[in-house]
């Protein structure tokens, strides 16, 4: 299985402008900058990088995770999953991905925290996403609700 995206880009750095597209549509001609990157932490003015790496984050580990607790036989009625991507200025200059981190509200019913927090952690070390971040900190925070 292979997935693709293309990233066109017009410009310098600072006043440059690009445009994502997907395999899927899910974005097409999408715009990203480095106001979007770097300087909006509203995140309104379009996307970045590390915000569709935090998707990708957040989408794999909560499938990840409903598997694990299907084969558990507790299936879950909602996984609420959400990866905070902490980008930050290098000392030796650029900026680099240092982190990302997951926090989840789960509604499961039937199981325990113990093997619910198993699971979680299974599920955060083994999603493909995880494993292709091994370069930095994933952290975890996982809660029934």
């Amino acid at each position: 299985m292979k997935r693709h995206a293309t990233a066109i880009w017009n410009g310098a750095l600072a006043t440059g402008k690009g445009a994502l597209t997907t395999q899927s549509g899910a974005l097409d001609n999408h715009g990203y900058s480095f106001k979007a990157r770097f300087e909006d932490e509203s995140g309104k003015s379009g996307t970045n990088p590390e915000e569709l790496l935090a998707a990708a984050h957040a989408g794999c580990f909560a499938m990840q995770l409903s598997h694990f607790l299907a084969e558990n036989g507790t299936p879950a009625d909602e996984l609420k999953a959400r990866a905070v991507v902490s980008v930050e200025q290098a000392a030796a200059g650029g900026f680099e991905v240092r982190s990302s981190a997951i926090t989840l509200e789960a509604k499961v019913p039937g199981i325990d925290d113990g093997t619910f927090q198993s699971l979680a952690t299974k599920a955060k070390e083994g999603c493909p996403i995880s494993k292709a971040l091994g370069a930095i900190e994933v952290s975890l925070d996982a809660k029934l609700v």
